[in-house]
């Protein structure tokens, strides 16, 4: 049933109806993805739903719930509280500067007595909002203006700056990819691009020797030639190797990996979990869960092509170019195409602020979906709100 809003001068949506117009499709193909994880974690423990399928399950659960009411809320909703949200988690990546506590060699995390939160995993969505909201505001002509583009620039460097020094390799590549991508998208031409990677390349040696960690320099050189040290900063890739290769077309069984099982296979929970399944249902089971990925992705493109809005628009594409950066750099990690960073596969390894950010960004795109119509004003226009 649909209302009218004066104050809003926007048609005002019931939820019953915003329900009804979910994408429930999407949702079942998400539900699916998950189940491979579930699968895999079952298979990672032995056969037991303890310690990580029933755990991933329960959060599954309860981000399907957050991604529904996320999914039904107000867009313009998002749109005003947008740089707000980025700040409070611009403030996390500070405190965890400051009193965040150290886990496998990185300080990443805060505690908040009950419960832990890694800041740098809600940045991601926290900069597709506020990126969005900021290329809402303008016009063609400002994005095309220099001093335009200076306070995004400073929005993404000052937490990827941050992120960098936890130390989070993976985490700062996503998030400046994802935001190049959002730059992109809201018509930044193209020689500026060529110009910054250009600078880029030039400051490569000074960041080699003033920003990368030595292991992450080691990471770098396993990658090039992994056959230089087997046993120590090459073991990891070249057992997954053996596993993706062992799994040969159609896979050893659910849970029959003997690379997995018997723990040559590093990580296999998380990181390494593509790998355990390669190894267990082959080529055939690796090229399924991909199908789903895609079919996940083209969704939703159409979705965020489909809104009539520029900020819901934005918001779709940064979200699923995050989950892009996601699938890519985990199975090319994994297949020793570039160098290991510790980026998880999206819905499929064990995770809890992982899988939580990722359907929260997958509420925002079914947000997009189900407001797709409505119109926003731009900047000074009087009705963005």
């Amino acid at each position: 049933m649909l209302t009218h809003d004066g104050i809003l001068s926007q048609p005002k949506v019931s939820i019953g109806h915003k329900l009804l117009h979910l994408h429930w499709i999407y949702v079942i193909l998400l539900t699916l993805t998950a189940s491979i994880g579930f699968a895999m974690l079952f298979s990672a423990a032995g056969g037991d739903f303890d310690p990580w399928a029933s755990r991933q399950m329960v959060r599954f659960g309860i981000g399907v719930v957050g991604m529904i009411i996320v999914a039904v809320i107000d867009i313009r909703f998002w749109l005003r509280y947008a740089y707000g949200f980025y700040f409070v988690v611009l403030a996390l990546l500070v405190a965890v500067e400051i009193a965040g506590f150290v886990g496998m060699g990185a300080q990443r995390w805060i505690s908040f007595g009950i419960f832990n939160v890694q800041p740098s995993e809600l940045m991601k969505v926290a900069m597709v909002l506020a990126l969005a909201r900021y290329f809402h505001g303008g016009s063609i002509e400002d994005v095309g203006r220099i001093f335009f583009l200076v306070p995004p620039l400073v929005m993404v460097v000052v937490p990827a700056v941050l992120i960098i020094r936890q130390p989070d390799l993976g985490t700062t590549l996503m998030l400046v990819l994802a935001s190049v991508a959002m730059f992109f998208a809201a018509g930044v031409r193209m020689w500026k691009f060529i110009l910054a990677g250009v600078i880029g390349l030039i400051s490569a040696p000074v960041a080699w020797f003033t920003i990368l960690r030595d292991y992450q320099k080691q990471r770098i050189l396993t990658f090039i030639n992994p056959e230089t040290d087997t046993l120590g900063s090459g073991y990891h890739i070249i057992q997954s190797k053996i596993a993706l290769g062992s799994g040969g077309m159609f896979g050893k069984g659910f849970m029959q990996g003997t690379q997995s099982h018997l723990n040559f296979l590093p990580e296999k929970q998380t990181d390494f979990i593509f790998t355990m399944l390669a190894e267990e249902f082959g080529l055939v089971g690796g090229l399924t869960l991909v199908a789903l990925y895609i079919l996940l992705l083209a969704y939703g493109y159409v979705i965020s092509m489909s809104s009539r809005n520029h900020f819901g628009r934005l918001v779709g594409i940064g979200v699923i170019v995050t989950f892009f950066l996601y699938i890519f750099i985990n199975i090319a990690m994994v297949m020793g195409l570039i160098p290991v960073v510790g980026v998880p596969l999206p819905l499929v390894s064990y995770g809890g602020t992982a899988m939580l950010t990722l359907l929260f960004g997958f509420g925002l795109l079914l947000n997009v979906h189900i407001h797709r119509e409505m119109t926003i004003g731009r900047r000074d226009s009087g009705d963005e709100f």
